[in-house]
């Protein structure tokens, strides 16, 4: 299997690339600048230089950007839409890093987590633009994307354990009522998905066990 991760060198692509190779697949590190992943392939360019020839032959083109600047937050929707514009119609299946705040918090799917009136006000514009982002994902039946959403609390240094909870669109608590995940065990998550291909055009999300 062939996976391209674009934004390796950012602390969730780099635990991608590594559980991708450790797994024994055929990774390629998408970069801006000089490759720090551990992946042997490169292709240095911008997401938004991207072109269908490209990423041709991956199986699985996996979107680990992360964008914090207020100002660019728009672009979580503008890159991902340019990834389903190159890959429209094709077999490649693009899996993209989403966020929990807009998961749903009632069986009815009316009211999503960045909704609510206690949601932090600091996390309000990430989780605006990560809800569009998934809005505009879903009108998209040419492209075979999976929108794979973190846990509220999303650790950064967590251990790996190689476990976790595969959920839904609802926010899911564990055993311990938490929702929490490790960027390591997100990244189990992810190749698993890669590897299954088990929810095509579906938002996913992954907790801690």
């Amino acid at each position: 299997m062939k996976i391209a991760v674009i934004a390796a060198n950012g602390k969730a692509g780099k635990l991608i690339v590594e559980e991708a190779v450790k797994r024994g697949l055929d990774v390629t590190a998408v970069v801006r600048s000089e490759n720090k992943s551990v992946a042997k392939k490169v292709i240095q360019k911008d997401i938004m230089a991207l072109t269908a020839d490209d990423l041709k032959n991956f199986d699985v083109v996996i979107d680990a950007i992360g964008i914090w600047k207020v100002e660019d937050l728009p672009k979580h929707t503008t890159t991902s839409q340019h990834l389903c514009d190159i890959l429209s119609g094709t077999d490649t299946r693009l899996l993209i890093i989403g966020g929990a705040g807009s998961l749903y918090i009632d069986k009815t799917h009316t009211t999503q987590v960045y909704q609510t009136p206690n949601f932090p006000k600091e996390y309000l514009p990430t989780a605006t633009a990560q809800a569009n982002e998934l809005a505009e994902l879903r009108k998209r039946n040419d492209v075979k994307w999976t929108f794979v959403s973190p846990a509220a609390d999303f650790q950064a240094d967590g251990e790996r354990t190689g476990k976790y909870i595969l959920a839904g669109e609802e926010f899911t608590l564990n055993d311990a009522g938490e929702s929490v995940i490790s960027y390591a065990d997100y990244a189990v998550a992810m190749i698993d998905e890669a590897t299954k291909g088990n929810h095509i055009q579906q938002r996913i999300s992954v907790l801690k066990k």
